[in-house]
């Protein structure tokens, strides 16, 4: 069984008394909503002051400037957002929302037995999106860093006259030697390029 761990909600609906109705769905299920904004306008300064866990925005349909509140929040500091939406959505308008950085979309607004289930989808599908991301940055990282590491090697092979492998333990010494990575070595033996002292090279630090 699932341990049911309470979230702390940034709630954002211009509708007191429809933001009542969201409010005590979410209390009655065990969260907290921290802060209530009529619109996301200044979101990601509003996400660093109160810290929440969850945006949930209500309205008739996510307009340009949400949109755009939203793809700012999820570059800089992403979270679960689920948006009800009070009005049918077209497919463009859905899409974008996604693109935005929702993690659940909901047409016909909050139907309180559909809280838990709703909520519990979008953190799972922000954290599976947040796993992805991670992964494609790491992977974009070792990319990187291998072709710093090729063009390092070239200067060495250039430089020594020494074979690939040669080239490739000097560097490995160096980040040994120092406690950096091969890539950091890498980049300060590309940066020290057209210095005619060779031996600076295998010393590189």
């Amino acid at each position: 069984m699932i341990d049911f761990q309470p979230l702390r909600i940034l709630l954002i609906d211009n509708d007191a008394d429809r933001a009542a109705v969201v409010r005590k769905a979410l209390v009655e299920e065990g969260h907290e909503v921290i802060s209530q904004r009529p619109d996301a306008t200044g979101l990601t300064a509003a996400v660093a002051r109160d810290e929440p866990d969850m945006i949930i925005i209500d309205m008739d349909l996510p307009d340009r400037d949400t949109l755009e509140n939203m793809s700012t929040l999820n570059a800089h500091a992403p979270r679960p957002i689920v948006f009800f939406a009070q009005e049918q959505s077209d497919r463009n308008t859905i899409q974008a929302a996604v693109r935005a950085g929702v993690s659940a979309y909901v047409v016909d607004g909050i139907q309180p037995k559909r809280v838990r289930g709703i909520i519990d989808t979008a953190v799972a599908r922000f954290e599976m999106f947040q796993s992805l991301r991670t992964e494609l940055e790491q992977t974009r990282t070792a990319l990187e860093e291998r072709k710093l590491i090729d063009r390092a090697k070239g200067l060495i092979m250039k430089r020594e006259g020494c074979n690939e492998d040669e080239a490739y333990r000097v560097l490995q010494k160096a980040a040994m030697d120092h406690s950096q990575r091969i890539g950091q070595i890498a980049e300060r033996v590309i940066a020290m390029f057209g210095d005619k002292d060779a031996e600076k090279i295998r010393r590189a630090s």
